[in-house]
């Protein structure tokens, strides 16, 4: 028997071990507690309303008043993750989250209640929630658990409760519903959220039951059926950026079904211009509460109407590498899903949690390495060898969620370094100078101002790199925020020549000639050049600018160059003149607030990739930028001293080595 196209058997193999990781360990799969890890956990019941870095860090503080506070996340992994969720929740309760309030006068269940077919089964999460004093025993489904004096436990619940020595009555919990079905249809793939007056999600039979960054439950495909209970519901479809979305409330009749067609419209059509949009930065599996397999991935890429998804295969916290057998199986070929206008690769995510995360697009076979550094192991190679290597792969490679602090576009290089360990792309000034590096995915699911800015640095120091957008979705989860959103709600476009292809796809990123966006279309012009062209001036000769931006969402529109901000507007259509004094460079920015069809917290964005401007054949390299680019290098070399893990003096020394080189290359360009 051959095997299943989208899930050959080294892949189905991989997949059924994932699963036998989450049965065994729960959402984490088992993975050492690194910060992130033991947030992925909390996340699940933490939305982006409550604060778990807060929560955890006057756990830590109570726990550790010896330490400095500026050190305290250093330790985040090791906090009473139970306590966390529920001190950061401060007394409210989640759907998917009940609360048993275990107070010295008595016990209380509280819930938002969920709504239950006929007899079928109900489990949920419970929060053992204690302000008592001394410890108190709750016996779950059997099962004895023990709650420290004012602590919290999480646990499962679906059978019986028992505090005190008295049975809990459980009816906050669910209440039973008749059913009724609904069929959707919208003739062709969509994304679809069908809700309660709740806000209850329902979702077709085997459909992870997915919540994205806005809390909305959702699901893909066409001329599905799904069992619902028989009253109102809103059920809304949308298809990515390009589209709007549309809604309509129904109410299903019992033991009948309904029917909803309901297309959504074009906003505007980038393949039709040429145009491709992809998100270069997905995981299919990364710990979660669902593994998932890559027919998950093809229905969300054609739900979403992504034209290219690059999955990548990556490691948490261990040597484990998620979906390294895809890699294998299907490296250097167009996965099954794919067709003439959606494309779907695999690549990797290498990662070093000391000088960031690289991923990579159009790989000829899996690398040898994937990770370094992590489990006391030695920081070593510097990712300028990773990149060398997925070069000589065919990858294109750029630097994935980059930074995570906001900060100003003046600041210096130590305040968007940090301290200590973390995954920002710290050794992207470095790799950018010696051309290891393609492109910075400026648009992200983390700081995008504070990204932008260190973006125009780069390039005004005379790097050319590309501006490109990974959200790094994760289909194994199901609530997480943006990694819980669908693919692509972020997404660089590029400017393909002839057909898509992968190979099209990467020179386009190459040449530059993209933007970046999370919704509306930007198109920038100089003289008649666009991103990734180079336009030679003579001093003193004018270019005229026109920038045009489609899409509701957009409040500002702005051309800048590398002196700063040239004209700003508001959206639409803005124009403005560039007099050529000294070599410089183009780029167009589009913010707003925060909108529906947004899922950045910090609201709307789109950045293009530069026109860049030649005086006189002189391309751009301002002092101050390449001044602000050495003392990166100087900042990195002594973070890298303090933080980096080696075993001899020459494994330090091969990360010295590339900085070094990296100097050579920017005190030229002051030459």
């Amino acid at each position: 028997m051959s095997d299943d196209p989208l899930l050959p058997q080294p892949v189905a193999r991989a997949l059924a071990g994932y699963r036998a990781l989450r049965d065994a360990h729960g959402v984490c799969w088992g993975e050492p507690p690194l910060t992130y890890v033991v947030q992925a956990w909390t996340t699940v019941f933490l939305d982006n309303r409550y604060d778990f870095w807060g929560a955890g860090l006057r756990q830590l503080a109570e726990r550790h008043p010896e330490v400095p506070q500026d050190q305290l996340e250093d330790l985040l992994g090791g906090v009473d993750a139970d306590r966390v969720v529920r001190d950061a929740l401060g007394g409210d309760v989640v759907d998917n989250l009940a609360a048993l309030r275990l107070a010295p006068e008595g016990v209380t269940l509280e819930a938002v209640t969920q709504v239950v077919l006929d007899d079928q089964p109900f489990r949920t999460s419970l929060l053992l929630d204690s302000s008592r004093d001394e410890p108190v025993t709750v016996v779950v489904d059997g099962t004895a658990y023990e709650v420290p004096p004012r602590g919290a436990r999480v646990v499962a619940a679906g059978g019986s409760v028992t505090a005190d020595g008295r049975p809990v009555d459980l009816a906050p919990l669910c209440r039973r519903a008749a059913p009724a079905a609904v069929r959707v249809r919208a003739g062709f793939p969509c994304r679809w959220s069908v809700t309660g007056a709740n806000g209850q999600g329902w979702y077709p039979e085997g459909a992870p039951r997915k919540v994205d960054a806005l809390r909305r439950p959702y699901f893909h495909g066409d001329d599905l059926v799904l069992a619902v209970p028989a009253e109102p519901l809103t059920v809304a479809v949308a298809r990515g950026m390009e589209y709007s979305s549309a809604e309509i409330v129904i109410a299903p009749e019992a033991g009948a079904e309904t029917l909803v067609e309901l297309p959504p419209e074009r906003l505007y059509d980038a393949a039709a211009r040429g145009w491709y949009g992809g998100d270069l930065h997905v995981h299919l599996n990364w710990m979660g509460e669902e593994p998932a397999a890559p027919e998950l991935a093809a229905a969300a890429q054609h739900g979403e109407d992504l034209h290219v998804l690059n999955l990548v295969a990556g490691n948490v916290a261990s040597e484990r590498v998620y979906d390294l057998e895809a890699l294998a199986h299907w490296a250097g070929e167009d996965l099954p899903w794919s067709d003439d206008r959606h494309l779907a690769r695999i690549g990797v995510e290498y990662r070093s949690d000391l000088v960031g995360h690289l991923t990579a697009f159009g790989l000829r076979e899996p690398p040898q390495r994937c990770h370094a550094g992590f489990q006391g192991t030695a920081d070593r190679p510097p990712n300028a060898v990773a990149c060398e290597e997925l070069r000589t792969l065919g990858g294109v490679i750029g630097y994935g969620h980059p930074f995570h602090t906001a900060f100003g576009e003046d600041d210096p290089p130590g305040v968007v370094l940090g301290r200590g360990r973390n995954c920002s792309a710290r050794e992207i000034v470095a790799d950018a100078a010696l051309g290891l590096v393609d492109a910075l995915d400026v648009l992200n699911h983390s700081s995008i101002t504070g990204t932008a800015a260190v973006y125009r640095r780069l390039i005004g120091a005379g790097n050319r790199i590309a501006v490109t957008a990974g959200t790094d979705a994760v289909l194994s989860f199901c609530r997480r925020g943006t990694a819980s959103s669908p693919p692509g709600w972020e997404r660089v476009y590029a400017n393909v020549a002839g057909p898509l292809t992968a190979e099209s796809y990467a020179e386009a990123i190459l040449l530059g000639r993209t933007f970046a966006t999370t919704g509306p279309w930007l198109e920038l012009s100089v003289n008649g050049h666009g991103p990734g062209d180079t336009l030679d001036l003579a001093p003193g000769q004018r270019a005229e600018i026109v920038l045009t931006s489609v899409g509701p969402e957009v409040e500002r529109l702005e051309i800048r160059t590398a002196e700063g901000v040239l004209a700003q507007g508001p959206p639409g259509r803005l124009t403005a003149t560039l007099v050529a004094d000294e070599p410089t460079y183009v780029v167009a920015v589009a913010t707003g607030p925060p909108h529906p069809r947004t899922l950045h917290r910090s609201g709307v964005h789109a950045h293009t990739s530069p026109v860049y401007v030649n005086v006189a054949g002189s391309p751009v390299a301002r002092e101050a930028d390449v001044r602000w680019c050495l003392a990166w290098l100087d900042r990195l070399e002594e973070l890298v001293r303090e933080s980096g893990t080696f075993e001899t003096e020459e494994q330090l020394g091969e990360h010295l080595e590339v900085y070094e080189r990296a100097r050579k290359v920017y005190r030229g360009r002051l030459a």
